[in-house]
């Protein structure tokens, strides 16, 4: 399935072939080298889609070999900028060329909404190929004027091999905004994608060796965190590793690389995001954000304003808003599209959130609406929305990472800073005031990586994301997100008979 589909094919008829479940290896799909394989879940229907190749340590190690060839003797970092660009032009083409196919891989391994992935990720994720080709041949430093009889110059270097290890949340996404910037900057890599969602990342595998990406360049090893996550975080010949995921692992991705061979680390780790909605902002808006804040992809996203702060003067009416926008919204398949919420990623994961609402229950908070799971096969569970919380409450603390909202009540703006700022994440907050002093003091105020004033979950690639504390450090997307990638070389060189410095 490529291209436009009709409009008129069943769900059944939406759900491609799964063509790629090898690992990718050196321009090759092979099977692991242990011959082992784990089953890949549809989480719509608790069904296995796919058996797909588990790499191991053995690998891991062959695949970092290929990069490794691949960065110190190969084309790809020689390329001139220019080069670079329309590989990655014509890949980003190639994405577009298959976002339904695209799209379909991961709804049916990711639960997402089939209609977000067409019209939004995949494009999106062309769009961020497409973005760093037009900064791989602006890579430049600077010329330097010394104090000395000298001048000097910096260089901008690829680092190396890189490590890139992807959540399942957003599989087509995570892997542009990791790939692309690293590619540009003449880096080779090896990227595990979760164990959760392997497939988009092996088909985009196959598109880069249709694009003309040399062998070794990019390379996909799928496996388990635990092994094939393990065995590239403590490689002795991987330059960097860039994770996104818990804060939990983010810790042991540290460990491994400072335990190795001191490898450059950037970590987008976990949040428990706050959305502030003061007394004078628009009522119907303020309901809108906090809904999408923390529902949007069924909660499962690091930046989910899941902490939704409402100043008393506004709080009685606003759950009286929110409570009906959340017993309208629709949960069903994620290829229907009327559905604005699908199922959990997996068995796991929504055993720990009815398990968290549980939690929640107990400590006293009022369940205002959902609570239950939704009904009688895959992994789909009602928009939960929690009153009366108390910030020291488990569901006020933790990254729930499902749809649930917990609503707490403020009255000053002093006390909402103090109360949004203790907590050990600091991502992104969202503030919703028509107040431009309330504004700027709270963005200035809030210890988090990115503030979003009258709006939310506005991603760009042009935007750097990350966070402050526990949750993380370094930064995605924009010039920020390419310069990780990329080694500052000072070189000096003494001037004779200058006649001035």
């Amino acid at each position: 399935m490529t291209g436009e589909s009709n409009g008129k094919l069943t769900v059944k008829e939406m759900i491609p072939e799964i063509k790629f479940t090898k690992l990718f290896i050196n321009g090759l799909f092979v099977q692991s080298l242990s011959g082992k394989t784990f089953e890949t879940i549809d989480p719509r229907t608790e069904e296995v889609i796919a058996e797909v190749s588990e790499g191991s340590k053995e690998d891991v190690d062959l695949a970092v070999k290929a990069a490794r060839e691949a960065f110190d003797n190969g084309p790809w970092p020689r390329f001139s900028g220019a080069q670079r660009r329309r590989i990655l032009m014509k890949l980003a083409d190639l994405i577009d060329e298959n976002k339904e196919e695209l799209a379909a891989l991961d709804t049916i391994d990711a639960g997402k909404l089939f209609h977000h992935g067409k019209n939004r990720d995949i494009p999106g994720a062309a769009e961020t190929f497409r973005y760093y080709a037009g900064a791989a041949d602006k890579i430049h430093g600077d010329t330097l004027k010394m104090s000395m009889d000298y001048q000097a110059y910096t260089l901008l270097e690829p680092v190396g091999v890189v490590g890139h290890i992807i959540p399942w949340n957003f599989p087509a996404q995570m892997f542009a905004m990791k790939v692309a910037p690293s590619l540009a900057a003449g880096c080779t890599m090896v990227v595990k994608p979760a164990e959760q969602t392997p497939l988009s990342a092996l088909y985009y595998a196959h598109l880069t060796k249709l694009a003309g990406i040399p062998d070794g360049v990019v390379n996909v090893v799928n496996g388990f965190g635990h092994v094939a996550g393990a065995a590239l975080t403590s490689h002795m010949d991987v330059d960097k590793v860039s994770f996104t995921g818990s804060t939990e692992v983010g810790r042991k991705v540290m460990q491994a690389a400072a335990m190795s061979n001191l490898k450059q680390v950037t970590l987008e780790l976990g949040g428990k995001s706050p959305i502030i909605i003061f007394d004078d902002a628009e009522l119907d808006r303020a309901v809108h954000l906090a809904l999408i804040g923390s529902l949007y992809n069924k909660g499962e996203i690091c930046a989910a304003g899941s902490r939704v702060f409402v100043q008393e003067g506004i709080y009685e009416e606003f759950l009286k808003k929110l409570e009906e926008k959340a017993t309208s919204w629709v949960v069903g398949d994620p290829f229907d599209p009327s559905s604005q919420q699908g199922p959990q990623i997996e068995k796991k994961q929504y055993d720990k959130i009815l398990s968290y609402i549980e939690q929640g229950k107990k400590e006293g908070a009022t369940l205002l609406t959902g609570g239950k799971p939704f009904g009688e096969g895959g992994y789909y569970i009602e928009p939960t929305i929690f009153t009366d919380v108390k910030d020291d409450m488990i569901i006020a603390k933790d990254e729930i990472f499902g749809p649930v909202i917990s609503i707490l009540k403020f009255k000053t703006m002093d006390e909402v800073i103090r109360r949004a700022n203790a907590t050990t994440y600091g991502l992104v907050a969202g503030v919703i005031t028509n107040n431009l002093n309330i504004a700027n003091t709270v963005s200035r105020s809030i210890r988090a990586g990115t503030i979003w004033i009258n709006c939310y979950f506005i991603f760009d690639k042009d935007t750097p994301f990350g966070g402050y504390k526990m949750s993380g450090y370094g930064r995605d997307m924009g010039m920020d997100g390419l310069a990780k990638y990329l080694h500052v070389k000072t070189v000096a060189t003494p001037i004779y008979n200058t006649p001035w410095l």
